[in-house]
């Protein structure tokens, strides 16, 4: 059986153009696992609301941090893929979960270079519904009906590997040294609360009280989105010697008025700024790729609030994007599958 492997991030926009960017919400979010209500609801906040009302300044937002060789996040992950595809000797294919570059071309390019078994890697280091889930999902769905003579193997949130951990410490150490701060944020995407239940497989052992998250050896943290956001920045910390209280946890990204993960990270910019900070430092460890989210959410809002609330430095430090180093994690990852016998998932 020939190797393969399919990297995939999220997605973008093929251009910042409001026709496509409501495109691509559309598809974004009518994912049954992203806006997880029944369909009718979904339906009718999505194309009867959203898409009337936020395409227009949503594309606005991607002008803003738009490239000229085109989306930040796919640029960075095409450049990712390449470095990775230099170190390993299988085909290495990328693929977005929404957006022109499907999951179906993905799988379709290695197939046509003679795999059949491939391993996917979802760019997110910690597992979430929203992210993870809908990626396995969706290639077990294009699997059943154009590939069935493919073997997929998953692979894991890898939020807790050593080589991840040690790479995103230096990635921040790097930014950190010499710099004189007095905060640094570790914001992270939220999801609402109820997808956290949702991925309980205890069925009701997690509290969301924040406490559970730091009870280690839990069944349910294998697809704990909190647990594995907290975790992370647990690890950074010890790793980089960071002093209590000088570092949280912050979740971003919300939308409508349910309840997500707190606390939130517009909010706790404006209340540190109000407090007396004046200097902080901000990273955004859910994302591996530099893309809206980092580069207009919080490197230009977050900034804008900090300096409106009397802040005067906000340093945001990049994502992992195509360092050569990230690229060797991958490659661990990849080695460690093709050295070793694997199971289909």
């Amino acid at each position: 059986m020939k190797k393969g492997i399919l990297l995939v991030n999220l997605g973008s926009p093929d251009s910042p153009n409001p026709k496509d960017v409501k495109k691509y919400l559309g598809e974004f979010l009518m994912d049954e696992r992203v806006i997880d209500v029944p369909l009718w609801a979904r339906t009718l906040l999505v194309k009867g609301i959203i898409l009337n009302t936020r395409p227009k300044a949503s594309a606005a937002a991607y002008k803003k941090i738009w490239w000229k060789e085109g989306s930040p996040l796919i640029v960075l992950s095409e450049r990712l893929q390449e470095k990775v595809q230099k170190k390993v000797d299988y085909p290495v294919a990328l693929a977005m979960r929404y957006g022109s570059m499907t999951l179906k071309k993905g799988l379709q390019e290695l197939v046509d270079k003679g795999c059949t078994e491939i391993k996917t890697i979802p760019l997110y280091p910690q597992f979430a519904m929203a992210t993870t889930e809908t990626i396995d999902v969706k290639v077990d769905e294009l699997v059943a009906n154009y590939f069935p003579e493919v073997k997929i193997t998953r692979t894991p949130a890898f939020y807790n590997r050593e080589d991840y951990i040690n790479v995103l410490s230096k990635s921040i150490g790097e930014v950190l040294n010499g710099l004189d701060y007095e905060h640094i944020l570790f914001s992270y995407h939220g999801v609402p609360e109820r997808h956290i239940r949702k991925s309980d497989i205890t069925n009701g052992n997690c509290k969301m009280n924040g406490k559970c998250c730091f009870k280690m050896g839990s069944k349910q943290h294998e697809f704990c989105y909190r647990h594995q956001c907290e975790i992370t920045t647990v690890n950074v910390a010890k790793k980089l010697g960071l002093k209590n209280g000088t570092y949280s946890t912050t979740f971003q990204s919300r939308l409508g008025f349910d309840p997500w993960l707190k606390p939130y990270t517009d909010r706790t910019i404006e209340r540190m700024g109000k407090a007396g900070i004046k200097k902080m430092a901000i990273v955004t460890p859910a994302f591996v790729s530099d893309c809206l989210e980092t580069l207009e959410e919080i490197a230009m809002e977050g900034e804008e609030i900090f300096h409106e609330m009397g802040g005067e430095e906000f340093t945001v430090i990049p994502c992992l994007n195509e360092r050569d180093d990230f690229a060797q994690v991958l490659t661990n990852i990849i080695e460690e599958w093709a050295t070793t016998k694997t199971t289909a998932v």
